[in-house]
């Protein structure tokens, strides 16, 4: 919900229009996070991009269901319903099984992704969850507990982007 205007998809001319087109969804429908850029459609342009490249580029090496559930995981912390709700639909999609998906979601509800991920890939959410809630305990120790779970410096930045572009986002 924006607090500020914007334009809707049917009001919208020019660039806006021409943006739109571009991430509408069915029946003409603009997600909320992108309409709320509507009086500045630069940032629109950079917002999608930003989101792609974190979430979706082909050059990630973490796999896409992880980085959808830190994004996930990310929303549920920010209490952003609007993106848990939908990034929950896009993770049922990626994994394949909707009942791994709900047992991710019960499991950030209980606060035991511990007995849900590998202590590897756990660590990767507490990563998430420090970047969040507590930047400012952030260490280098916390840097190099991900490496020796074998995270690559790379593997590091994608969570810490897919985090930021969340918190960002939310």
């Amino acid at each position: 919900m924006s607090w500020i205007k914007t334009i809707s998809y049917k009001n919208a001319e020019g660039k806006l229009k021409s943006i739109y087109n571009k991430v509408k969804g069915p029946n003409d429908s603009i997600d909320n996070v992108l309409s709320i850029h509507s009086l500045r459609p630069h940032s629109l342009v950079g917002h999608m991009s930003l989101y792609k490249n974190v979430l979706h580029n082909s050059n990630n090496t973490l796999p896409k269901w992880y980085l959808e559930s830190i994004g996930l995981y990310v929303s549920y912390l920010n209490q952003c319903d609007y993106c848990v709700s939908h990034h929950f639909e896009g993770l049922k999609r990626l994994l394949n099984d909707d009942n791994k998906a709900f047992d991710f979601m019960v499991a950030v509800k209980n606060d035991s992704l511990e007995n849900y991920f590998d202590s590897k890939l756990f660590e990767g959410m507490k990563y998430a969850e420090l970047l969040t809630n507590s930047l400012h305990t952030l260490t280098k120790s916390n840097i190099d507990t991900l490496k020796v779970l074998g995270f690559s410096e790379g593997e590091i930045l994608e969570i810490n982007q897919v985090t930021s572009y969340f918190n960002y986002a939310n």
